[in-house]
């Protein structure tokens, strides 16, 4: 499960509500990458709506559908409630992942990963 955890502002905010936006096309992962590949700063303007829009395009959304959920701000309540539980957990950097209860914060190497995801199978399969 993917949570946002919007932590430097209100731009932040409205990307991920836009990448919940091109979720409802199916498109949630290559506008999220997108999103990162165009950040230039905490609220300098990256993902100012005009932005957001223009990145949609570029990813092959349909403009008025994105534009109508965008405005709309229809996910701004499940973000705040991703936002909510992440603190409830003490998460408060991105990225974090968490594998059967074990936080890891930063990011690792794929190798740590892996062994964490395979003590928590062998942990279920005793």
């Amino acid at each position: 499960m993917f949570l946002h955890l919007p932590v430097i502002g209100d731009e932040s905010v409205r990307a991920a509500e836009a990448a919940e936006c091109a979720g409802e096309q199916n498109r949630f992962w290559e506008y999220h990458d997108t999103l990162f590949e165009n950040w230039n700063g905490e609220n300098q303007g990256a993902y100012a709506d005009e932005n957001l829009i223009r990145f949609a395009d570029e990813v092959g959304l349909d403009q008025p559908g994105f534009v109508e959920c965008l405005e709309s701000r229809r996910h701004l309540e499940r973000i705040g409630t991703h936002r909510n539980l992440a603190r409830s957990i003490d998460v408060s950097s991105t990225p974090t992942i968490i594998i059967d209860n074990q936080v890891l914060p930063g990011l690792r190497d794929f190798e740590e990963y892996q062994e964490q995801l395979e003590l928590a199978i062998a942990r279920r399969n005793e």
